[in-house]
């Protein structure tokens, strides 16, 4: 297909699509008798609640891992958010914009089991990661551990502090498909040292959708003496837990993934007893200077967003949170079950059930992932993103919600063709 042409067909999809009303609530309310495994099977159920989603037809979204598009219903929440900051102007920024974003910072801090003293709205997890890394107080000769797999970004910053601290990294990999979680809990265990300060481990990998036994390593490290940084970027709104129970010191997640947020939205959680333990990322008023407020320092900046959190909170709380994980473990083991022993496939996931979330990586022997994404997409007219780096190569697929089996089916189509003309 041509660009041109593409790419008008892009916009008119985007425009012709209908937007059927229907009351969410009582739809959902129809299937509360339903067991788990049963409504996330349930297509018809889901199909309502797609049908509040605006979605291109010219290509089949299977790349929500970045940005989770948000509903019909939020986006006009966000609009009106916009509409209402922008119609007070600085009377807003100078009066309610505090008070709103810590209403909304404590619902953040119901939903995720903490006290509202240990959560802030940050921009996103990168911001949460390396406000962390950077402001921790390193010495020379201090060492952090983390994993080959883990986010570029922290990686970044490990390697900044290195440089600017003298701190030693120590980069473990993580086995794509470990035999147990001791085995996991080994690697970490066996590169500590006395002089380790930090570990940082992503709760769900963002590569592979690897889901790591964040307390059993948390538990270990903190045995030595060692405190734990976790990425949730991929957690936070799709796996069902609260972050006091993963006995973590710090966290971070973005809420524009799996909590439906508009761009630019995320959370930092820093324990009580761990908020003296690193610096701000930026210098906070004499106000903020006590707690966790001296982590939320961030200058202007778009607060409809903030306002707009309160809103997928309850779009999220509406759905369910164990029938949202339900739905996305039944589409993730949907499509890959078809493919993941087949000749000429490359599977980049966890198989146990417990290893598992929404994302997964597949990959065709002797085919690069950038080629095997632009083949999906092109011939194909299926989006993904391809990954090759943290001994990760192939296409990451991420469904969401919205996403319906007859589109999966296609996705197994396409790899069974592209896989046998590897055989």
């Amino acid at each position: 297909m041509h660009k041109r042409t593409f790419l008008k067909g892009l916009t008119l999809a985007g425009m012709s699509l209908p937007f059927t009303k229907f009351s969410a609530e009582a739809h959902i309310a129809n299937y509360q008798h339903l067991p788990l495994h049963q409504i996330a099977a349930d297509e018809d159920f889901w199909a309502a609640l797609r049908a509040d989603y605006v979605l291109q037809e010219a290509y089949i979204n299977l790349e929500s891992g970045y940005y989770n598009i948000l509903p019909q219903k939020l986006l006009n929440k966000y609009i009106e958010h916009i509409k209402y900051v922008n119609s007070l102007g600085a009377y807003y920024m100078r009066t309610v914009q505090y008070e709103n974003k810590k209403r909304v910072a404590a619902k953040l801090a119901t939903l995720a089991g903490c006290d509202p003293s240990e959560i802030v709205i940050t921009r996103n997890t990168t911001e949460s990661l390396d406000t962390v890394i950077a402001g921790f107080k390193w010495q020379a000769g201090d060492e952090a551990i983390m994993a080959v797999q883990d986010y570029g970004a922290m990686l970044d910053m490990f390697r900044e502090v290195a440089a600017r601290h003298g701190v030693v990294n120590k980069i473990l990999s993580v086995p794509l498909n470990p035999s147990s979680d001791e085995e996991i809990v080994a690697l970490y265990k066996n590169a500590i040292t006395p002089k380790t300060k930090l570990l940082l481990v992503s709760h769900v990998i963002n590569i592979s959708g690897q889901v790591m036994p964040i307390r059993k390593i948390c538990d270990m490290a903190h045995e030595h003496g060692v405190k734990v940084l976790v990425d949730g970027a991929h957690a936070f709104a799709q796996l069902v837990y609260t972050i006091p129970d993963l006995h973590c010191d710090f966290y971070g997640a973005s809420l524009h993934k799996w909590l439906s947020s508009p761009l630019g939205a995320g959370i930092l959680y820093i324990s009580k007893e761990n908020q003296d333990a690193a610096w701000p990322l930026i210098g906070p008023s004499k106000s903020e200077e006590v707690g966790i407020a001296k982590f939320n320092h961030t200058g202007t900046h778009p607060v409809a967003t903030d306002l707009t959190i309160e809103d997928s909170i309850e779009h999220y709380t509406l759905i369910g949170p164990a029938r949202k994980q339900a739905r996305l473990k039944f589409l993730q083991q949907y499509w890959t079950k078809q493919i993941m022993e087949m000749p000429g496939v490359v599977y980049n996931t966890p198989k146990q059930d417990t290893r598992i979330c929404a994302i997964a990586n597949v990959g065709i022997k002797g085919m690069p992932p950038a080629t095997l994404a632009k083949t999906l997409f092109e011939k194909y007219k299926i989006y993904t993103v391809g990954i090759d780096t943290g001994n990760v190569v192939g296409c990451r697929i991420t469904p969401n919600v919205f996403t319906t089996t007859k589109e999966l089916d296609q996705l197994v189509a396409a790899i069974k063709e592209l896989a046998s003309a590897a055989v």
